[in-house]
């Protein structure tokens, strides 16, 4: 081994936990390359779940919990796995954890599990989850890969949290289940309402409010498809 080399990697090995490089696999997929807003994956659960964000935030914790662990599964069985079954093995990693968080919610949380549990089953398809796994831990060592999923996943929650937001304030006049139209209509005397708006809560709502803030994010970021 060459000088240069031994000394590239004392340097590759020394890299600081949240490097500049490390730090940009979690803030890059917040913004610069969300993978709703800009890759435009996992748009079915970001119009399907955030009527409500309590629903919304019990998803957003479950992929998260799944793409890290997923990541972090293929990362340490890259060089073990041979590449023509690769998808398979990264699928039964996949619906493992699924199954898994479905059988916690199912034991702790049953009604959320009877709200959710159909969702939480085709998180298996997500394509931000299978995305990850194959551009990324496949090729990169464990700690890297579970960055990258951890700001994969943290992109796509704040998103569909944000829609949940909007969607239940403005359609049901609440938020987290927490009544806030009502005191406001209350300060301004017994014949004032504020009026929720039906559409919000149906799948047209969804995609008026998605399709705003991938507006303004895009907007913001400059960015322009090609």
């Amino acid at each position: 081994m060459s000088t240069e080399t031994a000394q590239a990697e004392v340097k590759k090995s020394s890299e600081a936990l949240l490097s500049k490089r490390r730090k940009k696999l979690i803030s890059d997929p917040l913004v610069d390359d969300n993978p709703i807003t800009i890759q435009v994956l996992g748009i079915c659960s970001a119009l399907a779940v955030t009527t409500q964000m309590q629903p919304t935030l019990v998803m957003a914790i479950s992929v998260i919990f799944v793409i890290v662990m997923a990541n972090l599964t293929i990362s340490l069985l890259r060089n073990t796995i041979p590449s023509r079954v690769r998808i398979i093995v990264q699928l039964a990693v996949v619906a493992t954890l699924v199954t898994l968080v479905n059988e916690v919610l199912k034991a702790f949380a049953y009604d959320m599990y009877k709200e959710l549990s159909v969702f939480v089953g085709l998180i298996i398809t997500n394509c931000i989850v299978m995305g990850r796994l194959e551009a990324f831990a496949l090729g990169n060592k464990p700690y890297d890969a579970i960055l990258d999923g951890f700001g994969s996943a943290l992109g796509y929650s704040w998103i569909i949290l944000a829609v949940a937001f909007f969607r239940e304030l403005l359609g049901s006049g609440s938020v987290f289940g927490v009544a806030i139209y009502d005191p406001i209509s209350g300060l301004f005397g017994e014949n004032f309402s504020l009026a929720t708006n039906g559409l919000m809560v149906s799948p047209v709502g969804a995609f008026i409010i998605l399709g705003l803030i991938i507006w303004v994010q895009r907007t913001k970021t400059g960015y322009v498809e090609h």
